[in-house]
């Protein structure tokens, strides 16, 4: 198997893939676009001490990003090198494992997506199954126990310099602020063979749960199952407390685990509420959760502040870039009134910037002359003394700077783009410039 890890062609293939994926620098410092000269002048050495068994990994750079909550998550990213060279193996043993991979798991993997996991949910609600067994694994991607997961490698991987490589990337210290520290435990997230480890981790669960003949999606470590009554959903829950715990070794958050009602429920970032048309009873609608709502306005908010050193069409492609990407995600959700607010506000947002782009006060006085203000009204606006936030929202201004004129240097609302994107094909972001002035 080594062999085909290094052969050339699924190299480039690798390379190819962690160029596109980019990603920071590791311990070494070296950047992604360093690696094809460093790859020239060691190729070579590479390959043989990969064959000879004798490759060492570089210690993992930890970083540690904050969460929502306000706690850090911490990631790990190898160097250049051993990027590569995951790429390399997962490509290999991908292969070997994915044909057993069951239908209803959906991280992670070719041709399946998180829109694909929400649906099933959506269908198993739909047919009566509102009863789910929602647990959440304590820190996962730290948790795992590496006897284990080489175990589950060892079934499908016989080449012991193949598992030797894993073994040595899962044991590599990581450093944090400067101090090494050793791990027995855990799989690096950030780097490419920790979705793969994942999967082959819980593919146990999945077969657990297929052989209970339970419903269930499971999106890399977030999974729930779905019950018909409250008693078989604290049984079933309770199985599966213990399959985890004593088979795989993965602890249980017990606060954010329970049995959930669809309105109590969230899946990767959407939640359910009844649909209230007749001859819907029992129906459930995709919405977008609240803390999704609230990132996306704090992104909005970033992007239109007054103070932030970007000049119009900047911040008119920065909204395309956060708008577009949020609905692709969300386009399976009714949106539509929440839209509407939302764009309205972007709007005023807006034009907020332009008036405090405008500056002083005869700069303001001639603008709103060119968009057409008669010069005695001009001249007063100007001189107001009403805040710039009350004046974005002023008949002035709304009259002025209107949808027809922002549309003009590239605005799109999201309301629009949502109307106008299919759940099923997605429309690629917009980046061509707009040089077309107010």
């Amino acid at each position: 198997m080594i062999e085909k890890v290094i052969n050339r062609k699924n190299m480039l293939r690798a390379y190819r893939q962690v160029l596109l994926n980019k990603g920071s620098a590791g311990v070494d410092g070296m950047s992604v676009k360093e690696l094809s000269a460093h790859l020239d002048k060691n190729r070579e050495r590479i390959a043989h001490e990969v064959c000879t068994g004798k490759y060492l990994p570089s210690p993992i750079l930890g970083v540690e990003i904050p969460k929502s909550n306000g706690k850090t998550r911490l990631l790990g990213i190898p160097t250049v090198t051993d990027r590569l060279l995951q790429q390399a193996v997962a490509q290999v043993i991908t292969i070997k494992f994915e044909q057993e991979f069951k239908d209803h798991s959906y991280g992670f993997r070719p041709d399946r997506n998180a829109h694909q996991a929400v649906l099933q949910s959506q269908k198993y609600i739909h047919e009566g199954h509102q009863h789910i067994v929602d647990i959440d694994l304590k820190s996962f991607f730290d948790e795992v126990d590496h006897c284990v997961l080489l175990q589950l490698l060892y079934r499908k991987v016989k080449c012991p310099l193949t598992l030797r490589l894993i073994r040595k990337w899962l044991c590599a210290p990581i450093l944090i602020k400067g101090r090494l520290t050793k791990r027995r435990k855990g799989v690096p997230q950030g780097s490419p063979l920790s979705p793969l480890l994942s999967n082959i981790m819980l593919h146990e669960l999945d077969k657990e749960l297929e052989k209970r003949k339970l419903r269930y999606v499971r999106y890399a470590d977030d999974f729930s199952i779905y019950t018909k009554s409250n008693q078989t959903a604290r049984k079933v829950g309770n199985q599966i407390f213990l399959f985890l715990q004593d088979k795989l070794k993965l602890p249980i958050n017990r606060g954010k685990s329970g049995i959930r009602k669809p309105v109590q429920f969230g899946l990767l970032g959407y939640k359910f509420v009844p649909t209230y048309k007749k001859g819907d009873k029992g129906k459930y609608q995709l919405v977008a959760s609240d803390k999704n709502w609230k990132n996306l306005k704090e992104k909005l908010k970033a992007a239109t502040r007054k103070t932030s050193p970007m000049s119009f069409d900047e911040r008119i492609q920065k909204l395309k870039e956060i708008q577009q990407g949020w609905i692709n995600y969300f386009r399976m959700a009714s949106l539509t009134g929440k839209l509407k607010e939302l764009d309205s506000w972007v709007r005023n947002r807006l034009r907020y910037c332009i008036w405090t782009d405008w500056k002083k006060p005869e700069r303001k006085r001639k603008n709103l002359i060119r968009l057409g203000v008669n010069p005695d009204q001009s001249y007063s606006w100007s001189r107001t003394r009403m805040g710039g936030w009350a004046v974005a929202q002023s008949p002035i201004m709304v009259t002025t700077i209107t949808l027809k004129r922002l549309i003009k240097r590239g605005y799109q609302s999201m309301l629009d783009y949502y109307q106008n994107v299919s759940p099923s094909a997605i429309e690629p972001p917009y980046t061509r410039p707009v040089r077309t002035v107010v």
